[in-house]
């Protein structure tokens, strides 16, 4: 057997140039790893002409080369910090080294979040943006909320719940986003964007229930920090735990210690508080007239408690109305409140007895 026969019975391997094999690699590894998500150690960190930072990933075996443009960097990093990364692999053409090109990181585990954190509150400070003088307060008469959260999280039912409970009327907005992981900032920052674009709400609220280290780490990037700054429309923050501190709450211009708290903010006035009042600011006038009556002489007493009993029976049908204009009456009854845009495509908010519904408007017709 010919040499040239046994190579066609193993099959050859294809001659390449080495541009055309790194292209091959890379080909490889676009439709193997279109993006990956690595969590490694910072070892040699470098920027360099003020444009591109370079650094290395490393665990107890194994190290990777990591390139990315340096305006990207939305948290400090320094070496020995620990962090996760979205990015694609590449094999470089120049130099035929396999290395990560970054999109986007965030640091792992507490003693590495606690250290970015320092390190932007630092910068963050030097820059004014935690300036108390720069911040403005919530409306007095708050009508229209645009609310930033996941809403199927508990933070976010308890939120609506709150609110449920203190205030009826006001008209609520979601866009509904991630709250945590390496795409939570970028979601944020687009909701509270199309928010300013509309204009047509009082303020905006970014909610999250309690987490780790870990979970929380979205709402200390540097861009939403300066997102939520820019923002034209007021921005209250409620992440977290009462311990919880992160740096959208230190940009906000009113911060609260939970999305519970959140709520109380909003609602100053607690409508069973109103309703309370009134009933307890007729039943006073009430005594105050009693009483006027029984130094009145006694030839217009009669006259005058004539007058007090029809004007009883008005203040008792007073109260009959109030308590039946409560909305939980409404809902005992079987009925739901629907708050929202009546528009095509807009999300309404059904409040039944026992339930908060989300529904999406598929098409509306004339009755």
């Amino acid at each position: 057997m010919s040499a040239g026969s046994g190579d066609a019975a193993v099959g050859r391997p294809p001659e390449l140039t080495v541009a055309d094999f790194v292209a091959s690699l890379n080909q490889v590894l676009d439709a193997a790893y279109p993006a990956v998500i690595v969590v490694g150690e910072v070892a040699e960190f470098n920027i360099s002409q003020g444009k591109f930072a370079f650094f290395k990933l490393k665990d107890e075996t194994a190290t990777i080369s990591c390139f990315m443009m340096a305006f990207k960097m939305t948290a400090s990093l320094e070496n020995g910090m620990k962090i996760r990364v979205l990015a694609v692999p590449k094999v470089r053409d120049a130099s035929g080294f396999l290395s990560l090109n970054v999109a986007k990181y965030q640091p792992v585990g507490e003693g590495s979040i606690k250290k970015a954190l320092e390190l932007l509150k630092k910068k963050l400070l030097k820059e004014g943006l935690f300036d108390k003088s720069k911040k403005r307060p919530l409306p007095d008469d708050l009508q229209k909320i645009a609310v930033i959260s996941s809403v199927d999280s508990a933070g976010y039912r308890d939120f609506i719940k709150i609110l449920g409970d203190r205030a009826g009327g006001l008209e609520i907005s979601v866009i509904n986003t991630a709250v945590q992981g390496l795409n939570a900032p970028q979601e944020i920052m687009r909701a509270l964007r199309v928010f300013n674009e509309r204009a047509e709400a009082d303020a905006v609220v970014i909610v999250r229930g309690g987490g780790s280290k870990d979970d929380l780490a979205a709402f200390n990037d540097e861009e939403l920090a300066r997102a939520i700054r820019a923002s034209r429309l007021p921005v209250l923050v409620g992440v977290g735990h009462e311990v919880d501190e992160s740096i959208a709450d230190l940009v906000a211009d009113v911060r609260a210690s939970t999305p519970t708290h959140a709520a109380q903010l909003l609602t100053p006035r607690d409508k069973r508080e109103v309703a309370r009042g009134l009933v307890g600011m007729i039943e006073q006038m009430e005594n105050i007239m009693l009483r006027s009556v029984r130094v009145v002489p006694n030839q217009i007493r009669e006259r005058i408690e004539q007058k007090l009993y029809e004007v009883g029976r008005s203040l008792a049908s007073a109260k009959a109305v109030l308590s039946e204009l409560n909305p939980e009456k409404v809902l005992e009854r079987g009925y739901a409140i629907i708050s929202g845009k009546v528009k095509p495509g807009e999300t309404l908010k059904i409040t039944t007895k026992h339930n908060i519904i989300s529904a999406k408007i598929e098409a509306i017709g004339k009755r």
